[in-house]
């Protein structure tokens, strides 16, 4: 059975339990409200990499959460995940390893409903083919008659 800060989970809810617990877990200080305040409205992402075998939490934040507030949330993060009894993610008794990733970065979007302006495969690609296919590009492999 996985757990999650000491608490079962199936592997679909993993994210939500690990930003559950931390709310859970988080001190009541200046840091840890603020982190509660940040996180509780946060997208948490989860990912298993089998190769390492490592566990990664996303926070994922929104832009206007300045890097201050980013070194605050990793200072609380910290804090509480070194004050644990309990491993942060268990599978069938065995501790496992992983990180936490706190950013307010977004991939863009290159396909799908959501894209990101500015950003559709094509239009990330156009300036490669409007260089191969430009007039008076020589292309050095081309033997014409009389050469």
């Amino acid at each position: 059975m996985w757990k999650i800060l000491g608490k079962e989970a199936i592997y679909i809810d993993i994210p939500n339990t690990w930003k559950e617990r931390m709310l859970e877990l988080m001190s009541d200080d200046e840091k840890g409200k603020k982190f509660k305040d940040i996180v509780s409205g946060s997208k948490v992402e989860y990912l298993f990499n089998p190769q390492t075998e490592e566990h990664t939490f996303f926070i994922r934040l929104d832009d206007d959460v300045s890097p201050e507030d980013i070194q605050d949330l990793a200072d609380a993060t910290l804090a509480t995940l070194k004050e644990l009894e309990v491993p942060v993610v268990e599978i069938e008794d065995t501790r496992q390893k992983y990180q936490v990733i706190i950013t307010n970065y977004h991939e863009p979007e290159l396909i799908g409903l959501n894209k990101t302006p500015g950003m559709s495969s094509g239009q990330v690609f156009m300036p490669i083919i409007n260089s191969l296919n430009k007039p008076g590009q020589l292309n050095s492999n081309f033997k014409g008659p009389g050469f």
